[in-house]
């Protein structure tokens, strides 16, 4: 089995990426809780920031390497929050501070259009030329206020038209087959089987 380092420390990725890459003989496994694994994320995409992190992580461990980067776009925000989702209402912001943030500056707003960005890269090894790079895009809209406890980040007021729910009250399984990065493990894994 080969072993493949997840370029994170979140044990809720590792789950879900383990379990959609199991067919591929990947032994997945996150990154030492090691202050040399941080890099600054100082792209201005996030397709960058996920090429940085997975070079990064490759360089110190040795080991192929697989990072993403995601966030929320709003396009009448100039596509805020974009990379900077995270940290949108300040670099120790909590979720609902980022999301009130969000809600503050669409205050007057009509056009509540967004949608979740999520970029893959796998690097066999730090110098990679060629990294697989994978992506998803997760149509919605902001609603005017927060509903359901389910998910994280954004979730609560990223609402689905279609479904009449937001990404809050969405069951895990369905949310993972929708979600941007349901979508960008989908493009990865057939990019992984074309190669096989």
């Amino acid at each position: 089995m080969n072993k493949l380092l997840l370029a994170s420390g979140n044990v809720g990725k590792l789950k879900e990426l383990s379990v959609a890459l199991a067919d591929f003989g990947f032994n997945l496994q996150l990154q030492a809780k090691d202050s040399a694994y941080e890099v600054a994320e100082t792209g201005s995409t996030f397709v960058e920031n996920a090429i940085i992190k997975a070079r990064h992580a490759s360089k110190i461990s040795g080991l192929a390497t697989l990072a993403d980067d995601s966030g929320l776009i709003v396009p009448a925000l100039n596509g805020e929050p974009g990379v900077y989702s995270a940290r949108y209402a300040g670099e120790q912001a909590s979720d609902k501070q980022n999301y009130q943030q969000l809600l503050e500056n669409l205050h007057n707003i009509d056009d509540r259009r967004a949608y979740f960005y999520c970029c893959l890269v796998m690097m066999q090894h730090a110098d990679d030329p060629a990294p697989l790079i994978a992506e998803g895009r997760w149509h919605g809209e902001i609603s005017q206020q927060p509903s359901g406890d389910g998910g994280f980040g954004y979730d609560p007021v990223f609402f689905l038209p279609d479904l009449n729910f937001s990404a809050a009250e969405l069951p895990a399984a369905e949310k993972l087959r929708l979600s941007h990065r349901g979508q960008a493990v989908q493009q990865l894994k057939s990019r992984l089987q074309s190669m096989q």
